[in-house]
């Protein structure tokens, strides 16, 4: 009979291995981490992850990640409210202000086209997307989704979706690697991306 752990040393392997990029090896491994710290700090990583949970929500405008009705850079009237920069991912948002470069908004889609795994348009935000054009006087749409080939049919299915609107629709340059995250770029890179961007034919 095989050697197993007490069910809550499991329950909690299990529960950790059900996070993203978490395999099982990983899993056990922070579970023991967690179990040999004190309490104080498993209680404060208990109590971060609730207050989270109960205070984020998302932004009200472009569905960023926010503790208010809008997130800080819809909120911030510095930004250029013509030029908006559409990404997959809240996480992304991050790594592009990171460059310096950016000073439009921002429009979270909360993921990206993916037929095979059933996500189409109606999954992601893209009425809300659509929504936004004309009330915002948004001239300019840069598609900044992942270099793959989910980032890839979204970019082609915006720009096509977006070409009646008559704004101007642009996608990051090839500056980042094919197959790659925006999340793990270096500034430099993603800099150079959005400074070389492209019209986008539909």
């Amino acid at each position: 009979m095989a050697a197993s752990y007490t069910t809550p040393v499991q329950v909690l392997i299990d529960e950790l291995g059900r996070l993203p990029g978490i395999g099982p090896k990983s899993a056990q491994r922070i579970a023991f981490h967690l179990l040999k710290t004190s309490s104080d700090e498993v209680h404060r990583l208990a109590a971060a992850l609730t207050e989270a949970k109960a205070k984020v929500r998302f932004c009200a405008r472009c569905w960023n990640i926010a503790d208010a009705e809008l997130c800080p850079i819809c909120a911030d009237d510095r930004r250029d409210p013509t030029v908006l920069c559409v990404v997959e991912e809240a996480r992304d948002i991050m790594a592009i202000e990171r460059t310096g470069e950016f000073r439009g908004r921002y429009h979270v889609l909360l993921g990206a086209m993916s037929p095979l795994d059933g996500i189409g348009p109606e999954q992601l935000k893209v009425t809300e997307l659509f929504a936004r054009i004309d009330p915002e006087g948004i001239e300019e749409v840069i598609l900044c989704t992942n270099p793959n080939t989910e980032g890839e049919v979204t970019a082609m299915y915006l720009a096509r979706m977006l070409k009646p609107f008559g704004v101007r629709v642009t996608r990051i340059a090839s500056g980042l690697p094919v197959g790659g995250d925006l999340e793990y770029a270096d500034e430099l890179t993603l800099g150079r991306a959005l400074e070389g961007r492209r019209d986008v034919s539909a």
